[in-house]
């Protein structure tokens, strides 16, 4: 295994897998709509005992009597799902500093798919860059932390 970072999109929270998840999936029961914001969340499973946290440690919600759900105070995204009774965890893909290490392989609570996620990939598409005009962009930088780990400190503006 090759070492498995992520974090959230301002950097507060970061952590580092030892072990590889298992069992990638999205699921798409309303819950997961509601708490990602989004379709489906995307997850895949850990021992909480291959989970460091390695900056900040994430807010709890609990969305049942069974799951709690991890999340940034700071910017808000969404980085685990647990059922509370068990010793594993779920972490969010997309939370992944290389979200194509770990592709999903299965889909849950396909009752709340919605009718047009087939048709998703085939919709017309264009590059970030194409929709904004090159002056602007140039103008543009990010706050959000880059996908590796950073020395504590760090800030999107340098200082």
């Amino acid at each position: 295994m090759s070492s498995i970072t992520g974090g959230c999109q301002c950097g507060a929270v970061r952590y580092r897998l030892s072990a590889d998840p298992q069992n990638a999936h999205v699921c798409h029961c309303r819950m997961c709509q509601k708490a990602t914001g989004n379709y489906f969340a995307a997850l895949a499973r850990v021992a909480l005992s291959d989970i460091t946290w390695t900056r900040g440690a994430p807010s709890i919600f609990r969305s049942s009597e069974l799951v709690e759900r991890g999340f940034c105070r700071n910017c808000g995204t969404p980085l685990t799902f647990r059922y509370v009774n068990t010793d594993r965890i779920n972490i969010t893909l997309g939370s992944l500093d290389d979200p194509t290490a770990v592709p999903p392989i299965r889909q849950y609570g396909v009752e709340g798919r919605m009718p047009f996620m087939g048709e998703i990939a085939d919709l017309p598409g264009t590059k970030t860059e194409d929709d904004v005009p090159a002056d602007v962009m140039k103008r543009l930088s990010s706050r959000q932390h880059p996908d590796y780990d950073t020395p504590d400190g760090w800030s999107p503006d340098g200082t």
